[in-house]
């Protein structure tokens, strides 16, 4: 089971953007996840007549690594580590600070 998901919120570590938080917007493999505003880089595109396409320098989000983001804890507005329990015969998300389910409305 993933411990972080898309459409989750969560807050970056590490690095650059240390302390930013932003929803993930997809998975990139097994150990990387694209977040909404976070390791936003400079790119230099070479403009392509037959595509269409027009150069210049575009910004593009980068994906970061999953050991550098940790869930966001709505409840007490910090990030932290998620765990899985099995509740009702399925497993679900919970944060270890509290052992809250995760995604649960309070």
């Amino acid at each position: 089971m993933q411990k972080i998901r898309k459409g989750d919120e969560v807050i970056v570590l590490t690095g650059r953007d240390k302390a930013r938080r932003g929803t993930v917007l997809r998975r990139v493999g097994t150990d990387y996840v694209l977040v909404e505003g976070v390791n936003v880089v400079k790119k230099h595109v070479k403009a392509n007549p037959m595509a269409g396409t027009q150069g210049g320098i575009i910004d593009k989000t980068m994906p970061i690594h999953i050991s550098n983001v940790a869930l966001f804890n709505p409840e007490t507005g910090k990030a932290d580590r998620v765990g899985i329990k099995e509740v009702d015969g399925r497993k679900v998300r919970v944060f270890r600070s509290s052992g809250a389910v995760v995604g649960a409305k309070a």
